[in-house]
């Protein structure tokens, strides 16, 4: 998937606008205001509206993209709000990821090839202390064909066999298909089919 490399999203993310909206995800907010604040760890996170909605609850934030200029705008916004967040600009391969270090981590719309996912998710499990929570949104198969977002790969798309297997060591919460309208921005716009779950790791 070279075609999603950094060149590919420091172009996508080179707008004044906010081409995933400025609000954090609804499924993101709504889980998180659940959980009382820590440190929290977000992979992929673009131009940072969540990592700046989570600093703005008082959580402690670490955030990663491959972008710089999605760095530069998740900056700029946390400016705005008032608060700071951790950004670092690095392939999600080469990410040192914390052990046992975070009260919760999210992955929210972050789409990798299926021959990497399954390492990034054991490391991001890793990553948690026991009881730290995985807030998971992404889009699944049923999303080919739409144009409201996400990779037109059917490989890059979810199954809930995908978590099922890969999160096998944490305790499942929620895990649903859900057919919703997607408002963050012109690239995630109208009805689209997503997947959802949310895991605790055990003691």
């Amino acid at each position: 998937m070279t075609q999603y490399n950094n060149n590919f999203w420091d172009e996508r993310y080179s707008t004044q606008e906010f081409i995933y909206g400025r609000e954090p995800n609804e499924f993101f907010k709504e889980q998180l205001e659940k959980l009382k604040p820590g440190k929290i760890l977000l992979p992929g996170e673009g131009e940072g509206r969540n990592a700046v909605f989570a600093a703005r609850l008082g959580w402690q934030v670490e955030a990663t993209d491959q972008s710089i200029v999605a760095k530069l705008k998740a900056e700029k916004l946390a400016t705005e709000y008032g608060v700071k967040i951790n950004y670092s600009v690095c392939d999600i391969k080469d990410y040192i990821f914390k052990e046992n270090f975070y009260n919760a981590s999210a992955l929210i719309f972050f789409h990798k090839p299926a021959e990497l996912r399954s390492s990034i998710h054991k490391k991001i499990i890793n990553s948690l202390k026991p009881d730290g929570t995985l807030i998971f949104e992404m889009f699944n198969k049923e999303q080919l064909g739409r144009d409201s977002g996400g990779p037109q790969d059917y490989e890059m798309l979810y199954s809930t066999e995908d978590i099922e297997r890969d999160f096998s060591s944490l305790r499942t919460v929620l895990l649903e298909n859900q057919i919703i309208t997607l408002t963050e921005g012109p690239k995630h716009s109208g009805e689209a089919s997503v997947i959802r779950y949310i895991g605790i790791k055990n003691q």
